[in-house]
Order: C-alpha cells, then sequence, then structure tokens
C-alpha cells in the first residue's frame, strides 16, 4: 500500500468486471491492467513497487503503464485538497479506470464534472434522515405517512450537495416552542432554506505526460502525452543547401584566408 492518501485511485462509472476488459491489449499490458483492476483502492501502483512483484523489469513496466495510458485505462496526475486552517494543498495521484476512457472523457473528469462514487439522492436515504430527526429532537416526531410525504423534497437538497448534518443542522436550529405541527414545519424549512445551486468552482485535477511529467490541461495531453513527446513540435531539419551556394561559400573563406595573410581586408 502507498502512504495513506496516494495510491491507485478507480475512476467513477465504471462498467462491471468482465473476461473480455483488457482483450484489446497486447499480452504483457493486458496482465498488468488486470492485476492493477484487482488492487484495493490506496494500493502502491508505482513502477518500482510493480516491479518487486509482477515478472517484468522497472523499463518494461514504465513502457506497459504509458500504453495502459495512451489505451484510456490509467492518468497520473495531481488533484487538489481542501482543507480548513491549511488551505488547498495538491498531491499526487494515480487514477485507473478498468472501463478504457477517451481523451475528452478524462477531460471532463479532471474539471470534476464526472462525478465521484457518493450516497445517491433516494427515497430510502431522505426517508431514514427524517424519521431520525424524532430520535434526536422528539418534538419532530414524524409518522411514516409525514417521511413518505416530505421525502422528495430533500432530492434537490442532495443534488446541491447538502450532507446529512447540514440538512439536520438547518430543520433542528432555533426550533419555535411549542411545535404543534412537526410536519408542516418541516416542509416550511426544508423549501425556504434551501441551499443555492453550487457555483463553479477551479479544476480539482490536473494531469500529467506520462513520458516527461510535464503537467498540462488535459486536452493538451492526447493520450496521457504531451504533444512534444508524440513527436508533434519536433523541429524539422534545415534543408541542405544547393551545390552552387555552398561552392559561393568556400570562395568566400578561401578568399578571406588569402587577404588575412597578405594584410588585407577581406573582400565581401
Amino acid at each position: 500500500m502507498a502512504n495513506p492518501g496516494y495510491g491507485k485511485r478507480s475512476a467513477p462509472d465504471q462498467l462491471r468486471r468482465d473476461k473480455n476488459d483488457f482483450t484489446h491489449l497486447p499480452p504483457r499490458e493486458a496482465a498488468i491492467a488486470a492485476y492493477i483492476d484487482r488492487l484495493p483502492e490506496g494500493a502502491d501502483i508505482s513502477v518500482k513497487t510493480l516491479a518487486k512483484t509482477l515478472p517484468y523489469g522497472q523499463c518494461a513496466l514504465r513502457t506497459a503503464l504509458n500504453r495502459l495510458q495512451n489505451a484510456g485505462h490509467l492518468r497520473r496526475g495531481r488533484e487538489r485538497l481542501d482543507s480548513e486552517g491549511t488551505g488547498p494543498r495538491w498531491i499526487t495521484r494515480s487514477w485507473f479506470s478498468r472501463t478504457a476512457r477517451d481523451d475528452g472523457w478524462w477531460a471532463s473528469f479532471a474539471r470534476g464534472d464526472a462525478p465521484e462514487p457518493s450516497p445517491k439522492p433516494t427515497r430510502t436515504r431522505a426517508h431514514t434522515l427524517l424519521a431520525a430527526l424524532g430520535r434526536k429532537t422528539p418534538a419532530l416526531s414524524l409518522s411514516a405517512a409525514d417521511c413518505a410525504a416530505l421525502a422528495p423534497l430533500l432530492t434537490d437538497w442532495f443534488a446541491r450537495g447538502a450532507s446529512d448534518d447540514h440538512i439536520l443542522r438547518a430543520l433542528t436550529d432555533g426550533l419555535p416552542t411549542p411545535i404543534h405541527h412537526p410536519a408542516a414545519l418541516l416542509r416550511r424549512r426544508l423549501t425556504d432554506k434551501l441551499p443555492p445551486e453550487p457555483v463553479h468552482i477551479p479544476h480539482r485535477r490536473m494531469l500529467e505526460c506520462a513520458n516527461c511529467g510535464l503537467l498540462g490541461r488535459p486536452e493538451a495531453l492526447p493520450g496521457g502525452m504531451c504533444r512534444a513527446c508524440r513527436g508533434e513540435h519536433r523541429r524539422q531539419p534545415d534543408s541542405p543547401l544547393p551545390a552552387p551556394a555552398v561552392q559561393a561559400h568556400a570562395r568566400q573563406i578561401r578568399a578571406a584566408m588569402s587577404a588575412r595573410r597578405r594584410g588585407q581586408a577581406p573582400v565581401t
């Protein structure tokens, strides 16, 4: 396992595991991909660590991981973690996807558009939360029918990122005394205190070139490699000079050398 907070991270929304998941890859890459796929979250998938377990050298593993990246199964980069007090910090990440993804999908994932695995805003979750109110605040005890009627109002709260604790505080802070109709009070609070739509936030993730480690926007790293490493920006060699030009340069050089020996200024 890698240090806490690092190591393998599984991409969201993958298809169920199947025996044909990696048949499109060469045998070596398919074997390595299948091995990584079965590792737990947080496992160290660096070249050095894999070389200690798999029957391949570091050079072969580095090549294989680059091919997995080019095939859409792997991306390496950095992710921003926000914490109170210390502010944001960037940590190294390696994301693996059993389901091959194209560059567009990885770009959306880097922007934070691809949803992370999280509790879905289901009726069961909402019903459970509402039923728990009575245990914390007896004056807000609800019947099963009340919970069923109010549960749909929680859908927008979940969709806007509200946690269970956030919702509980919104429903229980500053309650009037006495409470005659708890269901009516909660309906009003669920409507009036609905949090705003999430605002746009900066990219949470940055991807890096598998070859040189250059950080960049996902669209600048097609196949997980920068364009320079893909050979798209290599300088073209200069065209050779035609023979007459070469001969003219040679004559000028000889004339300059002769003039210098005679102590004369060279003729240009």
